[in-house]
């Protein structure tokens, strides 16, 4: 008798135990579920500040097309292309386009002084914390997304674009 009620408290025992087990695991190992910034899917939103210090989110360009260019002050593949993403910027600022250049944790004070070099009138944005670019998946530099005016990714190209790719891209996504 003794040992069958031994039993019945060591099952009992052993199912609680599994139960805490599990619980305590997938409170620890719970991931927060992250859409991918991939064709097709809706562009995850952020909020980053411009280099006039002004804060600018992605949803508030809704209804627009929005070409999201990733790039940094030491990438060459970026400097060639900013001519093209400049011309664009003139072509289809009042076309319902947005162009959003997202500096890759550059110094700011660089990032002024290149833009200025340059003669780059588009929006430059700073992700300082490389949250923007984490949440993006950038792997290389430069990366550009094309993004609808629903909000949805309609193409993304890793690496350096041409004004051939640009025009392709900026026709997807033209509202």
């Amino acid at each position: 008798m003794k040992r069958g009620h031994f039993m019945i408290h060591f099952v009992i025992t052993s199912v609680l135990l599994a139960a805490i087990g599990y619980v305590l695991y997938s409170n620890l190992y719970e991931t927060e579920e992250v859409i991918a910034a991939k064709v097709g899917n809706a562009a995850p939103d952020f909020t980053l500040k411009n280099l006039h210090g002004t804060e600018q989110t992605l949803s508030d360009f809704r209804g627009k097309g929005v070409f999201i260019n990733f790039w940094a002050t030491y990438c060459p593949p970026c400097e060639k292309e900013m001519p093209y993403l400049e011309k664009a910027y003139q072509q289809y600022k009042e076309k319902g386009i947005e162009i959003l250049a997202i500096n890759a944790a550059g110094p700011t004070r660089l990032v002024h002084q290149y833009i200025a070099r340059k003669k780059v009138t588009f929006p430059i944005l700073l992700d300082r914390d490389g949250l923007v670019v984490e949440q993006y998946q950038v792997q290389n530099l430069p990366t550009t997304f094309f993004i609808n005016s629903k909000g949805e990714i309609v193409d993304k190209v890793s690496g350096e674009l041409t004004k051939e790719k640009i025009e392709e891209g900026l026709k997807l996504i033209k509202p």
